[in-house]
């Protein structure tokens, strides 16, 4: 007579998942004649940490995190720097906008932040062993 003996790891685990929050914040601000400050400053963070920041001097999306560097490629910067220009050139039309509408001929600028909830789930995995 042959036994099967089944010995389950994690029994309290089976379908079950555990979730991470995290929170992805971009700051974008524009500004319209500020000496010694660029008229566009990006700045994304993940949990309070700077991941990215791009400016309008530069005009280069660049990774702040080495481990953004490591599992992003040339393509991925390529795109998040179209992306940013394209807000650059948004942010500008809107202050060239809003100036004359408020009198302003000076010194103007402007602020928007985004942000994104992230949940990430992890799955916890059931252990099986079969023993004959």
């Amino acid at each position: 007579m042959e036994g099967c003996i089944l010995l389950v790891l994690g029994i309290g685990l089976l379908h079950t998942a555990s979730a991470v929050t995290h929170s992805l914040k971009y700051f974008y601000t524009a500004s319209s004649e500020v000496p010694n400050f660029p008229e566009f400053v990006a700045v994304g963070m993940v949990d309070g940490v700077q991941i990215v920041h791009y400016d309008s001097n530069s005009q280069r999306a660049v990774p702040k995190q080495d481990w953004m560097n490591k599992r992003t490629d040339t393509q991925y910067w390529e795109g998040e720097t179209g992306n940013l220009l394209g807000s650059q050139q948004s942010f500008k039309v809107g202050i060239d906008i809003i100036k004359p509408r408020f009198n302003q001929s000076g010194v103007c600028e402007g602020q928007i932040t985004m942000t994104i909830p992230l949940l990430l789930m992890a799955s916890t995995a059931l252990h099986s062993i079969f023993i004959h």
